[in-house]
């Protein structure tokens, strides 16, 4: 122990050396072995417990080193390992824990301040992380004011995109891809889309540039490093509705399998909304993507929400109700004022054809947080709808006392009473909106339009005296406008004509109210040429009809029809040919008794000749199949004969199919 001790001091100068080499080569492995070693000689020297610390972070060991502090803290006091101890806790993302030990520092060294920056960008404090930031830039000159310039430009950007406030001009010039990239976000939360669509554009060349010229990265790596444009290009084909081309440029990015998993999960999420009730299947898989371990620390906290409320939405869509139902409710119980919980269980209930529950809920909620309550009422009032339920309706509709006089409320009672049939609460509607208007915006032109709109509903639902009051008090408020002169005047001679003759005197005359207009000027412009035109063409053939038709039909081309080929042109033809040989006056139907003395009562198709010669009874000498001599031209003959079955109509079917050949050949000219 004492030949240890008596070689120690020579030892631990060899293992600084080596730890000086190691950290200058950046080995920080063989580093620590050293340090190590050196703390097996002395435990408590501070300066190698630092440089174990900036090893253990270097090699990404951040709890150990962590551990290492908090078990020294007699030797590591907070001012000499304060930026460790903190850094340490931002990777781990004890984001608070770190700001504690930045503010308890007695020394602001500019690490620390840089390290501040990014613990209240973390935090979404985004006004006090602009500020130390500007600062920064301000107060340091080194080469890492580019980066600074970049941070600050990603601050505005989140002001921008989930506070809403108009970035300023920080006169920053785009001299680098990240900085092209985090003002175009800016762009696309003051809704400047071409914009940001160029600025992207331009990022994505400077990202190509700067890439192209190291040799050592790849063309996947460069399409890597694009993702992320390449992500905010596809988001604002979708704002602007092109969605198949944003499906496709999301699906691209996916197929590359980026390494940054908030990047995945936003577009999963993208992809998800675009997919809404349609192509659940898809959506499902890509569910998978926002669930990937860290997701948590990469995206900001709405960013979280809106994939937690999609997931809510999906569940529903997929009929999980009981999912949709919890995952709801633990979106409600992290944001109690937040709308769109409520309105997923809500739509929820009603899936599940219960409105009268889903309408206590949404009832509940407005008592609650009387600030949202016109959103919940609107959608309280569309379910009473549905239900048909409109005087409901409408009543939930009318206690929405910070919309009752909006045009858009007073249209849609006025005519959801009309269809009630209840004219009254429609009147009732207009006169307290009228009223609303006079008190605190008289000169609006809303308040003119709606008194207007009253009296023509008046007027139509037979109320005349009332239309009249109001027409008056219009041309009251402006005697020059001849329109409501005119509505007054008609409104009278329905009640009272001599009023309606008084008020005709202040009608102007027709020569003040006569339009200078050149006549010829007008004729002949390009619209109502084409309308004279059309006229003319109509009174042409107004004319052509009163002459007759035979000029019309001179200039029809007709061809020449085809005769028959037994035509003969000195015999007058048949005016009965087209009819039917039925339907003629001359037909007299078919003589049937005329062969009736042919035609034998034996055998089918024997003949009173024939019969008589084979007679058994007249030549009982002879066999009854044998002919008699003599007789042979009459067998002849008989045997020509057709029997009566087969024989055809007379004149009928033959003269119909010769009238078929004779359409098929001649056409409508035929004879």
């Amino acid at each position: 122990m004492a030949a240890a001790a008596a070689g120690g001091p020579g030892a631990a100068a060899a293992l600084w050396s080596e730890v000086n080499r190691c950290g200058q080569n950046g080995d920080f492995a063989r580093a620590l072995k050293s340090v190590n070693k050196i703390l097996q000689i002395n435990k408590d020297d501070v300066t190698a417990l630092q440089c174990k610390v900036v090893c253990l972070i270097q090699n990404g060991s951040f709890k150990e080193a962590l551990s290492v502090i908090n078990n020294h803290t007699k030797v590591l006091s907070s001012d000499v390992i304060a930026f460790e101890k903190a850094y340490c806790e931002y990777r781990l993302n004890r984001i608070e824990n770190a700001l504690k030990t930045i503010q308890s520092a007695s020394q602001q060294t500019d690490k620390l301040k840089e390290l501040y920056g990014q613990v209240l960008y973390r935090l979404e404090r985004y006004d006090d992380c602009l500020a130390a930031y500007r600062d920064l830039i301000r107060n340091s000159q080194d080469e890492y004011e580019e980066e600074r310039k970049t941070n600050l430009s990603a601050v505005v950007a989140a002001q921008s995109t989930w506070e809403g406030v108009t970035p300023e001009n920080l006169g920053l010039r785009e001299a680098t891809y990240e900085l092209c990239y985090n003002n175009a976000c800016a762009l696309i939360g003051q809704g400047k889309l071409n914009e940001a669509m160029k600025k992207l554009q331009k990022a994505e060349e400077l990202c190509r540039q700067s890439l192209s010229e190291d040799s050592d990265v790849t063309e996947e790596d460069i399409e890597a490093e694009l993702a992320i444009i390449h992500g905010q290009m596809a988001y604002i084909m979708q704002l602007q509705g092109r969605t198949e081309d944003a499906l496709q440029l999301y699906n691209q990015i996916i197929k590359l399998k980026p390494t940054d998993v908030g990047l995945l999960a936003v577009i999963a999420n993208n992809i998800i909304t675009i997919n809404k009730d349609q192509n659940v299947f898809d959506s499902k898989k890509k569910v998978k993507l926002t669930n990937a371990e860290g997701v948590e620390h990469k995206l900001s906290k709405k960013q979280l929400q809106a994939i937690e409320f999609n997931k809510a939405l999906l569940a529903m869509y997929t009929n999980q109700a009981e999912q949709c139902r919890k995952l709801s409710a633990s979106l409600q119980s992290q944001s109690p004022e937040h709308l769109l919980p409520v309105l997923i269980q809500a739509a929820q209930l009603c899936r599940e054809k219960q409105h009268t529950k889903a309408i206590g809920l949404l009832q509940d909620f407005a008592e609650q947080h009387p600030a949202n309550a016109a959103e919940i009422k609107l959608t309280m009032a569309q379910l009473k709808i549905a239900q048909g339920s409109v005087t409901k309706a409408c009543m939930i509709l009318r206690s929405i006392e910070e919309l009752q006089h909006k045009p858009g409320m007073v249209s849609a009672l006025v005519t959801m009473y009309s269809h009630e049939e209840d004219i009254d609460s429609a009147i009732e509607v207009f006169t307290q909106a009228i009223q609303w208007y006079q008190q605190f915006q008289p000169e609006s032109p809303v308040h003119l339009s709606l008194i207007r709109e009253a009296a023509n509903f008046k007027l139509k639902h037979g109320r005349k005296k009332e239309a009249i009051s109001d027409l008056e008090e219009l041309w009251k408020q402006n005697p020059k406008d001849v329109h409501t002169l005119a509505q007054l005047i008609s409104a009278y001679s329905l009640v009272d004509p001599e009023k309606a003759k008084v008020l005709s005197k202040h009608l102007p005359s027709s020569d003040t109210m006569s339009l200078k207009v050149d006549v010829d000027a007008l004729e002949n412009s390009h619209g109502a040429t084409y309308v004279r035109k059309k006229a003319g063409k109509l009174t042409g053939d107004n004319q052509q009809k009163e002459q007759g038709q035979g000029e019309v039909k001179k200039k029809k081309k007709k061809k020449k029809g085809k005769l028959p080929k037994n035509y003969d042109p000195k015999v007058t033809p048949d005016p009965e040919r087209w009819l039917p040989m039925r339907e003629r006056s001359y037909y007299r139907g078919r003589k049937k008794g005329k062969k009736k003395d042919q035609v034998g009562k034996g055998t089918q198709g024997s003949t009173t000749a024939g019969s008589s010669e084979l007679d058994a009874s007249r030549t009982a000498s002879s066999p009854p199949t044998s002919p008699r001599p003599g007789s042979a031209a009459a067998v002849s003959a008989a045997s020509n004969v057709i029997p009566p079955r087969h024989q055809k109509p007379a004149g009928a079917p033959a003269t119909k199919k010769k009238q078929q050949q004779k359409k098929k050949k001649g056409g409508k000219g035929g004879w």
